[in-house]
Formats: structure tokens, sequence, C-alpha cells
């Protein structure tokens, strides 16, 4: 801020000189001075206030008062990096395109087009190239059509796969706005004045002591391209797998195995419905520390398998309890039941 600040100053003075040289160009010049000025002192001033306060008692005293929950605030931050990395969010895949890496390709046209050709995306396994009419289908159908051309089988192991996906995907949703929430209940507590919040809002939160971790979910995203030999037309249908469409897949994918004839014929689907259920069911309380919501408002619950579907566990009523997010964290794959 002190440089930009400089740099203003030091332009209305060589605007000024200029304008002494050219006396045509003195009026403008010595308008776009006192604007730079003036824009400077006031950059200045707001500085200086922002220094004073983040020096003063008052933010101190908040600072200290706070100290606890920002440190909460900023290991549930790591948590949400810990599921980022370790959970699996892709799903399936197109062949089309899969060899395409081991050629070159290139428009050797000698024509003077109008217009930039549209282009092909090849090696991904997430972009089915495709005709028009696969691509209009998949518009009107689009869950049908990423299971039939993305390799995603209606079986009890891919939709097993589908419900870890979304498992991972809800987590971290979740753990993305309960963070939000924290940061905006840090900035009620110390309340403070409008003009920090506004220009210096990262600057409050590097004071305050949070870390701000820019968290996205990662989303898989299926598309169906068409490009014209000619490449003049393209067209596409895409497809994000968030929480609504992985819940509308599971569904499907349900109605096709018919689980009635197995023994996971007894497993429910982990749908954010059945989540919510479960949350419900323990009145919204760590099943192992017993923490709840309304102990602690901005508490984060997640839904967790009491024997690990990796240790045979299945979806059912009886193997699902509400853990608290360090409860969660704390137990990994270990049997706890509240």
């Amino acid at each position: 801020m002190v440089q930009v600040i400089a740099v203003l100053i030091v332009l209305g003075l060589i605007l000024l000189v200029i304008g002494w040289a050219a006396t045509n160009w003195l009026p403008i010049a010595v308008v776009a001075a006192v604007v730079l000025g003036t824009w400077g002192l006031v950059l200045l001033i707001r500085h200086i206030r922002m220094t004073r306060y983040f020096a003063s008692e008052e933010f101190l005293a908040h600072k200290v008062a706070i100290a606890s929950f920002v440190a909460e605030h900023n290991e549930l931050a790591r948590y949400v990096g810990e599921i980022g990395s370790r959970g699996t969010f892709a799903l399936g895949g197109s062949v089309s395109g899969a060899q395409a890496h081991l050629a070159t390709f290139q428009n050797t046209s000698r024509h003077k087009y109008r217009r930039d050709r549209n282009i092909a995306a090849y090696q991904t396994p997430y972009v089915h190239n495709c005709s028009l009419q696969v691509v209009r289908n998949a518009s009107a159908d689009p869950i049908k059509y990423v299971m039939k051309y993305f390799n995603i089988r209606a079986t009890e192991t891919d939709l097993a796969g589908v419900e870890n996906l979304g498992d991972g995907i809800v987590r971290l949703e979740d753990a993305i706005t309960n963070l939000g929430q924290r940061e905006a209940s840090i900035t009620l507590s110390v309340n403070p004045p409008k003009f920090i919040m506004k220009h210096y809002a990262g600057e409050f939160m590097k004071h305050v002591g949070v870390e701000l971790s820019q968290i996205m979910v990662p989303y898989p995203v299926y598309m169906f391209e068409y490009v014209s030999a000619g490449g003049n037309s393209s067209q596409r249908t895409t497809l994000t797998l968030n929480r609504e469409t992985i819940d509308a897949m599971i569904q499907t994918m349900s109605e096709r195995i018919k689980f009635h004839k197995s023994v996971a014929g007894q497993r429910a689907l982990m749908t954010s419905t059945l989540r919510t259920m479960i949350k419900e069911r323990d009145n919204y309380t760590c099943r192992y520390c017993s923490i709840s919501l309304a102990a602690e408002p901005h508490l984060l619950l997640e839904v967790d398998h009491i024997v690990p579907v990796s240790k045979g566990g299945l979806t059912t009523y009886v193997n699902l309890q509400t853990l608290c997010w360090r409860c969660n964290r704390t137990k990994s794959n270990k049997v706890i039941a509240g």
C-alpha cells in the first residue's frame, strides 16, 4: 500500500513537470495531479487507520478472546485438506480418444477460414466424442447416458463406488460451508469497522490468525461432445456429479440392480436423505464424545460406518452413526460404536 501511494505522488509530480514544460498541457496536468494527489491522500489516511486499528487494545483483546475458536477453525481447514487429498473423486471414463495421445494431429489446410474452427477434445476420459444425436439424447437423459458411455455399470461394486464418491463430495461441501460460517462468526464476534471488511478483509483474517484456504470441491464433470467434420459446428452436453446428481445416479442404479436377491439387499442407499435421517435419529449429537449442535452451533457432524466398508460393513441403519469431525478424523478405519 505504501508503494502504491508513493507511485501516485511521483506520477502527480511528473504530470506537473510536464505541464510546466508544455504550457498548453498545464491545466490538464494540474487537474490530473490534483486527482492523483487526492486519491493518494485517501489511500494514505485509510492505511493509517487500518494500521492503528490492528494495533489497538480493542482488536488485540478480541483476538485473544477468540484464539481457541480460531485454532479449531484452522484445524478444521487442515481436515478439509485431508478429505480432499485422500478422497476418490473419479468414476468411470470414456474410451473415445483413449489412444489419441499416440498420434499427432495437425490441420494442414490452406484455406483462408473466415472464423476459427471448433476442435474436438481428446486425451481425456471424461469427454466422449460422439454424434449429434447422442449429445441431444444425453441432454434429455443425462444419468442414463453417462452410465452407458462412461462405463459406470449397474452393479453392487459400482454402486458402492458412486456412494463413496458421494460421501467424499458431501463431506467436503459440508466442511467448506462450515468453514464459511465460522469465518462469518469470527467477523461478527470482533465486529470490525466497515472500512476494514470492505478494503482489508484478507488482512483482517490474517491478523486474527485465520488460515484462509482456497479449497474447491473436485466435482467429476462428464461431457458429450459433437464436432462436425469441418469444425463449423459443435454441441455438447455436460453433467457435473454434485450432491444432487450423485443421489439421482444412486437411485437409478439401485432400481436396476434388484438388491432383494443378494445379501446386500438389506442395505440402505447412502444418499443425502439418509445422512439427514441418521443425524436426526442421533439428535445431531456425536455418538462418541456426546457433543451436539445445541452445545456447539458451528459443529461439523458427519455420518460414519461403525464397521467400515473396507472391513465388510454395510450401509444399514444399525451400522451408521453420527460423529463430530474430530472423532471421525481420529477414528479412521477403526471400529468405534457410540
